[in-house]
Order: C-alpha cells, then structure tokens, then sequence
C-alpha cells in the first residue's frame, strides 16, 4: 500500500511528459505550417523565359523572338484589357472579385457534383488556384495537389492585388499549341494587339486556356464556337453587352489558322538583343506603317538587285528635330533571312568603307575653321602624294574647281588637296567627336585616301551625322545643337548627348552645296530622280564597287541608303547614283514632305568682299562679289592667281619698263592659273585668256616669270606601270608639259640623256627600263623642271 502514491506519480510524470511532448510536435507543426504557408510562393512565381518583342511608337508589334523553350510567351502584360477581364471573370470565377482566393461556394457545389457523378465533373478552381496551378507546371490534378493550390491561393491573394492576379494570369494562361499569354494569342489568332480586339474576340479568347489542348481556332471549332457563344449570352445577360453589341459579336466568324507574327524589324531586334540580353520588351520610336513600307520596297528593290548579284541592302531614317529613328531596314527582308547571302546581318551597324561620303563633313569642318569658302578655287589636276595617286571617278580634270562645284560633283582630287591642307590628324578627330566610332585606325594609316573611301563607319554613323547637319543647319534657337556620340542602341532609340562643332552657317552652307547633286560621266543619271521635293544628298561608292551610299536630307528628315554584298564582293555597276540613290528618293516618297526648304541663317553670316574669279580675298587685282561666310570663319587667304601685267599700246603683248616707255604701257589685271591647272581649265572654260606672249624684245624678262613652265605627268614621285603588249613588249609611258608660252620649243631629258623635242604640242612618248629615273623638261629661255619618278614592269604576257 506505501507503493501507491509512487506509482501515481510515474504515471502523472509520464502523461505529463506526453503532453509535453504533444504540445511541442503541435506547436512545431503550426510553426512549420506557418513557415510553409508564408514561404509557399516561390520567388519569382514564372520563372519561365520570355519572347523577345520589337514595339514600334504606338505600342505596334514589329518583331519577335520566340522564347527559348520554343513557346511564344511575352513578356509580363502591363494592362489586362477591361473587356477580356469582364468576359474572363464571366467565364472562369464570377466571384473573383469578393472571395480571398478559394470559393468556398464554389468548392461545396463543386465536392457535392462530384460525389454525385462519382466522377471529377467539377473543380471550383478560382483564377487564383488557376495562377498556382499554371506557376507549379499543370501537374497532375490529385486531392494533395488541389490542397496545396488551396492553400497558396490564399497566400497569393495576400501577396497579390486583384488585379496583379488577373495580369499573372493573362500573361502566363495556355492559349493553345506553344502559345503562352493573352499579347501572344491576340497577335497570333487575330494580328492585333489585346487593347484593338472586338467583344468576340476577347471571348474566344477567354474560353481557350479553359481546354486549350481540345478547343483551338485551327480544329473543334464547334465546340469553340458554342463556348464563345455561351460566355457572349453570358455578358449580355449580365449587362456587360447591349443588344446590338451582342448581336454583332454573335455574327462575327471564328479566326482562320493562326497569323504569321509580324517579322518588319529583325534585324534591329537581333542587334537589341545582342546588346541588352536581359531585355524583353523593346519599345521603340519607329513607325509600324513607313516600317512595313519600307520593307516592301526594300523587298521588291532587293529582287532586282540580286539579278545583278547585289544580294543586301539597309534602310535608315531619322527626324531631324526629335533625332529618333522613324526607320530601321537592317537588311534586305527575307522569308529565310539565316541564309547563305547574309540576309541575317544588321548591315545598319556594320562597318564599311566610305566612299565619297565623309566629302560633306571635310567641307564643313574646313569653312568652319576658315579654309576655304564655297567659292574658293582648288586644284584639279594629276597628283601624287607619296605614292598615293588619287583619281576622279570619270578619269578627267578639270584643271581647278570651286569647293562647292567639288562637292556637289563629288570629285576625288580637289578634296584629296583639301585635306591636305587641313590635315588628316585634324579631321579625323573631328569625325571621332561626331561619333564615328569605327575610325580607331591613326591618322597615319588612313592618309590622304581617308576622304575617298579609305575609312569605315557605319551607315548608322553617317546618317547620324548628316541627320546633325540638317538639326544644325535650322536650329535658331539658342540652345546649343549638338553632334550624336554614337554607339547608343537604346531601347527607345533616342538620340542624346550631342557635342557643338559647327555652327548653324557652316551646316546650311554645306547643305546648300549637296541640293540638287549632280554626277558627270557614268553617274549622270542624277537628274532621273529630281521630283518637287527638294533634297541635299550625297551618294558614294567605295573602291572596287563594293558599297553604294545614298544619304539625303530634308528639313524634317535624314534618309541613310546602303547597297551592296554583305561579304565584301564587288559588282560592276554598283554605284551610289545608280544603286542606292533611287531607293533613297523612294524611301522620301513614303515621307511627308517638307513645307519649306532650310532657312538661310542670315544672323549666322557675314558679308565678304572676294575675287569673282577664284574665291579668295582680292590683292587689289581683280574684280569682286560679295558672298556669305560663318560669322565663326576667319578666312584670310589673299588670292594667288590674280596679278596685275603691262601690255604696249596696241594691247597685243606684255612688255616691261626695260623694252617700252612707261608712258605707253596699258595696265591691265590678269586671271592666271599654274600652267598645269590651265591646261585643263581653259577645255572647260572657253572664256579663259591665258597671258599674252612677251613681245620679242622683251623676250629675255620671260627667264623671271614664275611657272613659266609646268610638267603635268608625271608628278613627283610618281610610280608608273607598263604592262607588256600582246607580242610580250613593254609599253610606253606619255610625258607632257604645259608652258606658259604654247608655241614654245622644250627639250626633254630623261636620265641626263637627251630623248629630244616638242613645239606646239608638247607630249612625248617613252619607254624607260623597270626602276627609278629623273626626268628633266628645258625651255627655250632656261626655264628648268625636273620631276622623280619610278617604272613598274608586269613581267607577264596579256591575257
């Protein structure tokens, strides 16, 4: 009996430890339920990839890329269209905007059908459960798992709003085959975007993720059209529909097979891509309806130029007073653009070589800087530097062009002599500050030949900066213009952070020089393309007919034109004018015309007194025009071609102080080119009077005139080749002189041996050996002129 109360109280112990222990596996139990409960999303929720989707201003669809898993799944939708939310609720959980995630009505009558058909007939799933659901991969639909969304729609409806659940849905619902979210159905079964989408549309849509894989628009569409059907009776029975709403939606046809996604920016999505990887949705300022322009033309022009072998081409076009991209033809469209031709390349950022394109930049930086005027007259006749021997596209001279006539006939020797005065370091920089970010070669290894084509840049770079030309050449405000930096694809495809290097006068006096272009010999076709619209434009074309560039620009618009073969192949006839220029006036065809021309900015420009003849400042010894220059320009080159001469009485011939009386002399201002720069000027220029002949008494004082004589070829430093003839001999080689006096008698020398005379005309034929010589050329009177120059031999026969 003493044991008693010890065994009571082992047993009081051991409940006590029970309950104990019962106590901590429930309050553990909660904890973990709790902890799973708040833990039960997981982070993000959709961690599927997306498609890649190219928007244009208006939020139009230009191009996409499907996701990697294969699916057309956008990106996350902004805004659930308020019809597709009415019809959505309407079909899938009408209470979805009072219960907190599970429909406890919903779920009674659901359990109690079931048990009923002894079968799954019903499952009261709200959009809530049906988020969870989708996020957890659509398993298996089991009584654990049916708890499970349970318990997380909860958590969902605590975490999300009403509607960031219905835009979780939208987006990431099964619309049938591998397309994922409402954005991607809208534009595959209907082409449009969600918010432009009709009563019946947004319901058919509606019914799809409901049975995606039985009801789709390509099959069962009974069934599809009895679901819409229903949900349509459904909106109009709750009010959402008037009557004639209702019956105009009842009447419309289910969609045909699925659209095509729309494919007129590809390569600018790729290039985006590439460029910001982790972006998804691209919006753009291009204009979905020039852009689908563009690529017809670009497609019904690229089909004419591949019968000539031109397989590429790209289209860029920008507004000058915004300085956003309207258009962007990365390359000649193509159903099957991956291919062998290079159709997949964004020709738009690639670099290619220049051509004559850079000529425009070369003379603005030079009036700017107060080297030349448009007027001024530059040297056209056969040169080398070095070895480096520039020719005009036609092969002729013209002896000396102004600036501007050099520009606007796009010649290759006057310029290559402008820049040599300005300096390539100079002016390669300056195209590095307008943001040609291509150049990283040194001033150096460019040359001279940089202002022909020698330099890379990008059709983007260059529309860039004549787009600048244009913002500068109108701008009279007082902010700052700027020049683009270059390399800055972003997504909205604005333009920013621009640096002033030129001002308003340099760019419309540049401008002004490129309106109405015009191209002799094989590129005078510029004429076939001259319409109402005034343009500035430049065309180019690289060595070897590699590249055609075609850049204009009005007032509103700048328009880039690139032709040619991505893999660097020449075509004969491949030209600016004749390849790239009619695109060009095409493309400002599609554009709104300019309501007036650029405003001369006359507050920008001063008024100078210059030589009519050769637009330099006069010594005194010509007759002058006024003309307008940059108010930033400080040109001070004093003319070197105007001098003032003595003739007798008769005004025949010219005659010094030493052989006529002062008295007699006539005085008379002369207009006198070098005499190589005659030679080819006055076939251009009947007016031209070269200086009369020193009378023969006065013959002696001709010993100190300046030029009197001049060996047009060779040039110092020349390297000639001489090919063998068809019988295996060489070639000859052509000197000529030009002295100031025709008539005059030259002895000619080559290597100290004499090789004989000219009179009259003053050519002569010669076949030095392969290697280094010196040629010397004497006039009657001792004037001397000896040029370097150096024999190249192809040792091979003539094919």
């Amino acid at each position: 009996m003493a044991q008693q109360p010890s065994v009571l109280a082992s047993v009081q112990r051991r409940t006590l430890a029970k309950l104990l222990l019962g106590g901590i596996f429930l309050g553990l139990l909660s904890f973990g339920l709790n902890w799973w409960y708040f833990h039960s999303l997981p982070a993000p929720l959709f961690a599927k990839t997306h498609s890649q989707v190219l928007l244009d201003r208006q939020g139009r669809l230009l191009s996409a890329h499907i996701a990697e898993d294969g699916q057309w799944r956008f990106p996350a939708i902004e805004k659930v269209p308020d019809k597709f939310a009415t019809a959505l609720i309407q079909f899938e959980d009408r209470r979805f905007r009072e219960h907190s995630g599970v429909d406890i009505l919903a779920l009674m009558r659901a359990s109690y059908d079931n048990l009923r058909q002894q079968r799954v007939v019903s499952g009261a799933s709200t959009l809530s459960m049906q988020v969870i659901r989708i996020a957890r991969g659509n398993p298996p639909r089991t009584l654990s798992e049916k708890l499970v969304e349970l318990f997380r729609a909860w958590r969902l409806e605590s975490v999300y709003s009403k509607e960031e659940i219905l835009q979780l849905y939208t987006s990431h619902a099964p619309f049938g085959g591998n397309v994922v979210g409402l954005e991607a159905a809208a534009w595959r079964y209907f082409a449009r975007d969600p918010e432009h989408l009709s009563w019946a549309e947004q319901a058919m849509l509606a019914v799809l993720p409901n049975n995606p894989a039985l009801i789709h628009p390509g099959r069962n569409r009974t069934q599809l059209l009895q679901k819409r059907n229903r949900l349509l009776a459904r909106l109009y029975e709750v009010k959402a529909l008037s009557k004639l709403d209702y019956e105009l939606a009842i009447a419309e046809p289910l969609p045909e097979a699925p659209h095509l996604l729309p494919r007129l920016a590809p390569h600018l999505l790729d290039t985006l891509a590439l460029g910001y990887p982790q972006g998804e949705r691209f919006r753009t300022t291009l204009d979905a309806t020039l852009q689908q322009q563009l690529t017809n033309l670009a497609q019904r022009t690229g089909e004419q130029l591949a019968i000539e072998g031109i397989q590429n081409l790209a289209i860029l076009v920008l507004d000058n007073h915004s300085m956003e991209t309207v258009a962007y033809i990365g390359n000649r469209p193509d159903m099957d653009y991956r291919n062998e031709q290079g159709h997949a390349i964004d020709l738009i950022q690639r670099a290619r070589s220049t051509g004559s394109t850079l000529k425009p930049l070369l003379f603005a930086d030079m009036l700017e800087q107060g080297l030349i005027l448009p007027d001024t007259l530059v040297a056209d006749v056969p040169v080398n530097y070095t070895g480096f021997t520039p020719q005009n596209f036609n092969r002729q001279y013209h002896g000396a062009v102004t600036a501007r006539e050099a520009l606007a006939r796009s010649l290759n020797i006057p310029f290559v002599n402008l820049l040599s005065i300005r300096g390539v370091d100079p002016f390669l920089m300056s195209l590095r500050h307008m943001g040609f970010q291509h150049m990283q070669r040194s001033a150096q290894n460019y040359g001279l030949s940089l202002v022909l084509g020698g330099a890379e840049a990008s059709l983007w770079e260059l529309t860039v900066a004549y787009a600048n030309l244009a913002y500068l050449a109108q701008d009279q405000s007082t902010t700052p213009a700027y020049w683009q930096q270059g390399k800055r694809l972003q997504t909205e495809l604005a333009t920013t952070d621009r640096v002033a290097t030129l001002s308003k006068a340099s760019a419309w006096l540049t401008l002004d020089s490129i309106l109405g272009v015009a191209r002799p010999g094989d590129e005078g076709y510029w004429d076939k393309f001259i319409s109402s619209r005034k343009v500035a434009w430049k065309t180019g074309t690289s060595y070897g007919q590699r590249d055609a560039w075609a850049i204009g620009t009005t007032p509103d618009y700048t328009v880039g034109v690139w032709v040619g073969n991505a893999n660097g192949e020449g075509r004969a006839g491949l030209t600016g004018t004749q390849s790239a220029a009619p695109i060009l006036f095409n493309t400002f065809n599609f554009l709104p015309p300019s309501k007036g021309w650029f405003q001369r900015p006359d507050a920008q420009l001063t008024d100078l007194n210059i030589c009519r003849d050769d637009g330099y400042l006069s010594n005194g010894f010509c007759a002058t025009k006024t003309v307008k220059l940059p108010n930033s320009s400080h040109f001070a080159r004093i003319t070197p071609y105007h001098q003032r001469i003595y003739l007798d009485s008769t005004q025949t011939w010219r005659v010094n102080s030493d052989c006529e009386s002062v008295a007699t002399m006539q005085i008379r201002d002369w207009f006198v080119l070098p005499p190589d720069q005659a030679h080819y000027y006055q076939q251009y220029h009947a007016d031209y009077q070269p200086l009369p002949a020193w009378r023969a008494d006065c013959v002696a004082e001709m010993a100190n005139q300046i030029d009197a004589l001049s060996v047009v070829y060779p040039q110092e430093g020349t390297q000639i080749y001489l090919p063998r003839e068809i019988d295996g001999k060489l070639g000859e080689v052509v000197f000529r002189a030009v002295p100031t006096q025709p008539e005059a008698l030259l002895y000619w020398h080559l290597d100290n041996q004499f090789l004989g005379t000219t009179q009259s005309f003053h050519q002569l034929a010669a076949q030095p050996t392969a290697g280094k010589h010196r040629l010397a050329v004497v006039d009657e009177t001792g004037n001397r002129v000896e040029r370097s120059f150096e024999v190249l031999v192809n040792e091979a026969k003539s094919q």
